[in-house]
């Protein structure tokens, strides 16, 4: 069975490899299945959900321009922007996740794939991004 941080990080490798080659996205997928031993149900899964992100990528990217003051969004590396953009579908667009968890997940792997820095920052935008959406939710 895929536990659910196994699930980010392969979204998370979609949703950054179709940063730089979005053409080529049949490509990656034998190389991740290898690289993180899944079946291709749970690739097929993986692929669904990095899909409902790029869905709303406009909306998400919008978001994270406007919660991101101090950082132009084009500047945002681009594992950051990923991170964010999966932080960013789990709090707003997945009801199946609590908003406390899908910071710490997208804190966890930007340490993992980027930095403690990196964590922190992103624990900056989505912390700001769930405040807002309580205060709009009363």
């Amino acid at each position: 069975m895929l536990t659910p941080h196994k699930m980010r990080e392969i979204i998370f490798h979609l949703l950054y490899s179709a940063d730089f080659a979005p053409d080529n996205q049949e490509e990656i997928i034998p190389f991740l299945m290898q690289h993180h031993l899944v079946t291709k149900k749970s690739m097929y899964m993986a692929q669904n959900r990095a899909g409902e992100i790029q869905a709303q990528q406009a909306v998400i990217d919008e978001m994270i321009a406007k919660t991101a003051t101090e950082y132009e969004f084009e500047r945002i590396p681009r594992v950051e922007k990923n991170l964010l953009r999966l932080g960013v579908y789990e709090l707003y667009f997945s009801t199946e996740i609590p908003p406390k968890v899908a910071i710490s997940e997208a804190m966890r792997l930007a340490r993992k794939f980027a930095s403690a820095e990196s964590a922190h920052f992103i624990n900056a935008i989505l912390d700001t991004l769930y405040k807002q959406k309580a205060t709009h939710a009363v």
